[in-house]
């Protein structure tokens, strides 16, 4: 009769669902769990503080479109991972959180990281948060957590697992592990749902996609060319969905924020399919100034619960996007569909017209560099199929201004909590799930200062990420806001020094570059990837230019 552990059996479930990496911060709660991770050779990436554990797994889970894990230690462990829960919450990531606990029958002794109810403190921010209370069900729990966590809308889960329960043995005979874990269905379209939605759209004279988070996870890169090349509908898409539609093609308009420049040209939709659209945040409210309240709104949701929450939908869809694009692509060429080549070349025209508002910072003749200038360089300058990470309340929205994206998952950023600082750990997922592609990760100076010791799972666990530092020496969206609200003379507590980011970097044992002219910029790019190694690529910029999508945010304050 062979006795296992809880850990055993953790261990043996996660692999059965086919995880392959885990990201951790050791604590002694989880012992049984990391010993049997080593004898299983199932790698844990140990980071150096546990938020960016959580971030990883969510780089992970993003990167890959799978699941991400990410394990925490008892009490100050678990209050370190509760942003990235947060995080991954809000942006429906598929992550299981294993956080460790005070023995059972520790409860009320004020024993060492026990006191709090672990499971009821993220409960409002998971889609299920339980405490395992017995060895023998660690299987069945397991295996509950990964499919509520990976099925739609997907999301972060949380277990609680007590050491006694985690260091407990049972008969291996006495407990299976699951059979049935991962779920492969997703809910279709009514056939009358979608000869509508093709209809609407067939008779439309200014059509548009907008495709979201849930369109990302679907995975539609197929189905949505198939659609747009049947049809001529253009696409524009919330920064999850980047790369569905690669930039390059014709009918690919930008992020949402870009559809506020067709106002311009007195040319605004009549008819949106959004496919996994949460209206709010990246659709300015309920989405009127982008998606005009006249226009026919057709919302293909998974979860009903998006439906109507800001914007009334004349024709709602309760459905999986994949499952409702292989139905229109079944139908759609039975239907007669308009020439669109002048739409079309509207959105090409506005497009052309903003790069156009940015020509004077690109041609800036001597430093200080102006942030265009920067993620110009960068980006001409980076391997072909880099995927890049962006953090910092406006280094991303610069680099989203001229970032190029051929496939999903090539640009990952901040969503509905706006988390500044989880860059290195996202980083790090990413880097770990896509070890076949380079990772640049574009961060600013204050979200840098977050988890800047990362540097050091990223020289430990060989990972040749380049990070690139937009050093403006300020907190640029918080002064930028006090200066446009409060007053120029009204600046306090957003102003920060001018750090040597780069020898952080080389002291954790990784490369580290300064870079203050733009001319230098591109061949340190290079550089850092040719060198295979981990490189800190230090950017002075300019602080005062503000980033046109940000300005737009912060004008409806």
């Amino acid at each position: 009769m062979a006795m296992v552990t809880g850990g055993e059996l953790v261990v043996r479930t996660l692999m059965k669902a086919g995880v392959k990496d885990i990201f951790a911060l050791h604590g002694a709660h989880l012992e049984s769990i990391f010993q049997s991770c080593l004898d299983h050779r199932l790698p844990i990436t140990d980071v150096r503080h546990e938020v960016a554990a959580g971030h990883a797994a969510e780089g992970y889970a993003r990167a890959g479109r799978t699941l991400g894990v990410a394990m925490a230690t008892a009490g100050p462990g678990f209050t370190n991972i509760i942003t990235s829960i947060a995080n991954a919450f809000l942006d429906r990531t598929p992550v299981l959180y294993i956080a460790g606990s005070a023995g059972t029958r520790d409860a009320e002794t004020n024993t060492l990281q026990a006191g709090i109810d672990q499971a009821a403190i993220v409960t409002p921010i998971t889609k299920w948060a339980h405490r395992v209370a017995n060895t023998a069900d660690i299987p069945r729990l397991v295996a509950q957590a990964i499919r509520l966590a990976t099925s739609g809308p997907t999301g972060p889960v949380l277990l609680d697992m007590p050491s006694d329960v985690l260091n407990g043995k049972v008969d291996e005979d006495s407990v299976r592990i699951p059979d049935t874990i991962l779920l492969h269905a997703a809910p279709g379209p009514s056939a009358a749902a979608v000869d509508q939605a093709l209809e609407m759209l067939s008779k439309a004279e200014r059509p548009v996609i907008m495709a979201g988070v849930g369109a990302f996870q679907a995975g539609i890169t197929d189905e949505l060319t198939r659609f747009v090349e049947a049809t001529g509908i253009p696409v524009y898409s919330d920064f999850a969905a980047h790369g569905l539609l690669p930039s390059s093609h014709p009918a690919y308009g930008g992020t949402f924020h870009k559809m506020d420049d067709l106002a311009a040209e007195g040319a605004r939709p009549d008819v949106v399919l959004a496919l996994g659209v949460r209206f709010g945040l990246f659709t300015l409210g309920g989405g009127g100034r982008l998606a005009p309240t006249e226009a026919q709104l057709i919302h293909v949701e998974i979860d009903p619960r998006e439906i109507g929450r800001l914007r009334d939908a004349q024709l709602p869809i309760v459905a999986d996007p994949r499952a409702f694009l292989d139905a229109a692509n079944a139908a759609a060429p039975a239907r007669k569909w308009r020439d669109l080549s002048a739409w079309l070349r509207t959105i090409h025209t506005a497009r052309r017209k903003r790069l156009d508002t940015l020509k004077e910072g690109l041609d800036r003749p001597a430093p200080p560099i102006h942030p265009i200038q920067a993620v110009k360089a960068i980006v001409d300058n980076m391997p072909k199929g880099a995927l890049m990470v962006g953090d910092g309340a406006e280094a991303y929205h610069w680099m989203n201004e001229v970032i190029a994206q051929d496939e999903p998952a090539s640009y990952i950023t901040h969503g509905f909590l706006g988390c500044v600082g989880m860059g290195l750990g996202l980083s790090l997922g990413v880097q770990a799930a896509r070890r076949d592609k380079p990772v640049l990760l574009l961060v600013g100076d204050g979200a840098l200062g977050f988890t800047i010791v990362e540097f050091d799972t990223m020289a430990r666990h060989k990972l040749p990420i380049v990070a690139v530092v937009m050093n403006n020496r300020s907190w640029a969206a918080s002064q930028h806001f006090q200066e446009m609200v409060s007053g120029q003379n009204r600046v306090s507590g957003t102003q920060l020094g001018d750090a040597r980011y780069h020898d952080v970097a080389i002291a954790f044992g990784c490369r580290g570059v300064h870079v203050t002219e733009i001319a230098a910029l591109g061949p340190a790019i290079k550089a850092a990837f040719k060198s295979g190694q981990p490189t800190c690529i230090n950017v002075e910029i300019d602080l005062k230019p503000v980033p046109p999508e940000l300005g737009m945010l912060m004008s409806r304050h």
